[in-house]
């Protein structure tokens, strides 16, 4: 171990705790876990070449020792990674193994439909011109098969995509000078989810296609709400219609073929020049404060006015339901999955019932489950949503590991008239603070959440922390996050009780001996994801104000990248290194998981490593991925495949 650690970064708002509750925090309780069972280890063949997108190739990796751990998928193991790892990198280039090729398809500014405005590379596409096209930030996404057959299926199909948050020093050709309705109205625009129809060609490339069904979702759609808190509730009676989904982070998908997006930092876009506002006990909870994320919103628009238009907030934080195929239906926002930061809501069946699994991303936050009351085919049956009728938990973790799911239902426990709740829309509309009633477990950032295809297993990231707690706590703070894994009770996703662990602790070994990755080593966790076989994709968000900075201990770590892990073994591989100044984020596969979709975004944010974007060079951090002299950086989906035309990852 170095003599220093790292310090955790405070530039990122979510790493700021608004939790004000001293219910026992999850890193007093790790130690003892970790002395139990220790992280499991990651290892890899040996690495050699790969192939790049937007420059040279780069070095070798080491061995390291795979360690063993429980199965999860019961029977006899097969060998699940058959790729040689990639090297770290501080370049401007996207890496991939040896053996695999890539494309650059949809970045921010593609034309939702063929035809449509073109992206202009100075930022000089109007408002209008936003909407019809596709929005910026890429980030949780899904492909809705179109074509019928296994072949077909996995060569047509939608696409279907968030839109995070906007660089204002990007989007405008100004930079963040000068608000306006005009620029309000653009920023709108490039948020939401795009929905486009993209196709494989004859020669292997893919492309957006002519769709009736491709469409965006942004911060200015209609929507309704739906669940114990309906649109006409007192709470969510602003000045203006019900409209817009924003900050669209992580997603989810349902057994009946629709798509849930999930508003995480809503609170960002909120503020005031009204010297005399102050946050009331709701709004402090949920991070509401005059200057937000700095958007300067307010300053144009009213919507965006806390003092003036105070219920527009209460109209974010909650999971929305789109229906891809169907042009004509109106987003719901389900409001029985409750009214926090959502990251993410990946869903899974138990006993014929629906199980949503979502985190609420700031530091000190919780992790939440719905299970729904009865089997979801009979909700459809009567023309109802599974998602409106069921319950919500909070996980509690204790320190023998196991756990227990916390109702947040009216009038159970502390949740009565007499403590102040009115009713279940009250407990749901002020979520946070029902879970800090109740004494859930505050985690270190709790970001996506993936469910074993086999198993039914739980994996969630917790990308960081300030390690509140303890002093058993063994990373205070925690700069490089870890992951934690649970079973439910009996296997079945509906149980109160689970038993958990950690499955990898995250980080540098030159920095925290604890850690014991080696060569594969990484830095805060976020995107997770299973395809079919049980790989589990791990996506990574280091921060900007620490990626590649050794005075934060990621000098070694590099750019932000994609690995996969086998649960089974504990074996974690690095697939894939993105260019400067961008997180990875969003990852799913055709049927046949020949072809993978992986998003890249932010790239060429600033970052004190590299510089800081300004009107005048937009490319001081990142060129990619058009690398045009004159252009700017862009997120952008990258699709991925075999040479050989196997499925991705696998042997």
């Amino acid at each position: 171990m170095s003599e220093q650690r790292p310090e955790l970064t405070r530039t990122d708002p979510d790493d700021i705790s608004s939790n004000p509750s001293d219910n026992r925090p999850f890193g007093s309780m790790l130690d003892a876990r970790l002395s139990r069972r220790g992280a499991l280890r990651g290892g890899t063949a040996a690495a050699a070449g790969f192939v790049l997108l937007g420059g040279p190739a780069n070095g070798t990796a080491t061995a390291r020792p795979v360690a063993a751990a429980p199965p999860t998928g019961g029977g006899h193991h097969r060998e699940l990674l058959g790729f040689r790892q990639v090297d770290t990198h501080d370049e401007d280039v996207l890496t991939v193994p040896e053996g695999y090729c890539t494309q650059v398809l949809i970045p921010w500014g593609t034309p939702i439909q063929p035809g449509g405005p073109r992206w202009r590379k100075d930022a000089s596409n109007t408002a209008a011109d936003q909407a019809r096209q596709l929005g910026m930030n890429h980030d949780g996404m899904h492909f809705f098969p179109l074509g019928k057959g296994r072949h077909a299926s996995s060569r047509r199909g939608l696409l279907v995509l968030n839109h995070e948050y906007v660089d204002q020093q990007l989007l405008f050709p100004d930079g963040e000078e000068d608000m306006t309705p005009e620029k309000v109205a653009k920023a709108l625009a490039a948020h939401g989810v795009s929905i486009v129809e993209i196709e494989c060609g004859a020669d292997g490339r893919w492309h957006t296609v002519r769709s009736r069904l491709a469409r965006k979702v942004t911060g200015s759609t209609p929507v309704t709400f739906s669940g114990p808190v309906a649109e006409q509730h007192p709470e969510l009676r602003a000045r203006n219609r019900p409209m817009g989904t924003l900050n669209n982070c992580s997603m989810g998908v349902t057994p009946w073929g629709t798509y849930l997006t999930c508003e995480e930092n809503f609170n960002s876009y909120f503020g005031t020049e009204d010297p005399d506002w102050r946050p009331n006990a709701v709004e402090r909870r949920y991070g509401i404060n005059s200057e937000g994320f700095g958007y300067g919103w307010h300053r144009a628009s009213e919507r965006f006015d806390i003092a003036v238009n105070p219920k527009e907030a209460n109209r974010f934080g909650w999971v929305v339901e789109i229906d891809p195929k169907d042009p004509a239906a109106v987003p719901v926002k389900r409001t029985a999955l409750g009214r926090i930061k959502h990251e993410g809501c990946v869903t899974t069946v138990s006993r014929g019932r629906i199980v949503g699994y979502t985190g609420d991303d700031q530091d000190g936050d919780y992790v939440y489950k719905f299970v729904g009351d009865r089997p979801w085919r009979d909700h459809l049956d009567r023309g109802r949503s599974p998602l409106d009728h069921g319950t919500l938990y909070v996980a509690r973790f204790d320190d023998d590991g196991t756990g227990t799911w916390l109702p947040l239902v009216f009038g159970r426990g502390p949740l009565t008239r007499r403590n102040g709740w009115r009713d279940q829309a009250d407990v749901l509309l002020r979520t946070r603070m029902a879970a800090d009633a109740l004494g859930a477990t505050p985690m270190d950032r709790p970001e996506w959440l993936a469910v074993h295809p086999k198993s039914r297993d739980v994996y969630v990231s917790l990308t960081n922390g300030s390690g509140r707690g303890g002093a058993a706590n063994p990373r205070q703070p925690n700069p490089y996050g870890h992951i934690v894994r649970w079973r439910e009770h009996g296997g079945d996703n509906t149980a109160t009780r689970f038993e958990w662990e950690v499955f990898v602790l995250a980080g540098d070994p030159a920095h925290d001996d604890r850690v014991e990755l080696g060569d594969n080593m990484f830095g805060s966790p976020d995107g997770l994801w299973f395809d079919p076989d049980g790989r589990l994709w791990i996506q990574t968000d280091v921060s900007n104000s620490s990626q590649n900075l050794p005075e934060k201990g990621y000098e070694n770590i590099g750019n932000n990248a994609m690995l996969a892990a086998d649960p089974d073994t504990g074996e974690i591989r690095r697939f894939l290194v993105g260019p400067r100044g961008c997180e990875i984020t969003g990852v799913v596969t055709t049927p046949d998981q020949r072809t993978m979709f992986v998003n890249v975004q932010h790239p060429g944010e600033e970052t004190p490593a590299w510089g800081t974007p300004t009107p005048e060079n937009p490319r001081a951090v990142s060129n990619w991925p058009d690398h045009d002299p004159e252009g700017r950086p862009r997120s952008a989906t990258v699709v991925i495949w075999r040479e050989d035309g196997g499925k991705v990852g696998a042997p």
